[in-house]
């Protein structure tokens, strides 16, 4: 495969138990097939300290303004995200297979974004209530006040016709 970045060939690392893609030599990227990132992403995994390190030539200036094609799949432009609700690293994933590619350095800032996933999910809960929790407090209470309505229509019509009462099977009733 060829680096996105710097069309330098990638070569394989093994580390623990999982092989990535890095760009020894070049600009130091990593790619990480579809769930290979959640491996190395927290500080007390110790096996990412391996990938921390990767050798780079300081002369291989990375255009960060260009959308990367992924190094795996043909023709399929990676898309660029945060990769947290804090925003402080950007992130290439591949729409195609998953995939993602990290420039020299955004591991390390991963890393020390939170320290165990449940911090991670948990400042996403609390990103998501500052944004939208007026809106969704808002559609509870619709949601509420239509589920009110409904249960009387629905006790009217329990009165009109017993629970008892199947319409059609029986030769007595309001039906």
């Amino acid at each position: 495969m060829k680096c996105p970045a710097c069309s330098n060939v990638l070569q394989e690392m093994t580390v623990g138990d999982v092989t990535v893609d890095v760009c020894k030599g070049g600009c130091a990227g990593i790619w990480f097939d579809q769930f290979e990132l959640k491996k190395f992403d927290e500080p007390h995994e110790s096996t990412g300290q391996a990938l921390l390190d990767v050798e780079r030539d300081e002369s291989i200036v990375i255009d960060r303004t260009k959308r990367l094609k992924c190094p795996k799949c043909d023709d399929v432009v990676m898309m660029r995200h945060f990769f947290s609700v804090k925003k402080q690293v950007e992130v290439d994933e591949c729409p195609g297979c998953g995939g993602f590619w990290l420039d020299a350095g955004e591991l390390r800032k991963i890393r020390t974004l939170f320290d165990t996933e449940e911090q991670r999910h948990q400042a996403a809960e609390d990103y998501f209530a500052e944004v939208f929790g007026n809106e969704f407090a808002a559609k509870q209470a619709e949601s509420a006040e239509k589920l009110a309505k409904t249960r009387k229509i629905s006790n009217m019509f329990r009165f009109i016709c017993p629970s008892f009462y199947i319409p059609g099977k029986q030769d007595w009733g309001a039906f």
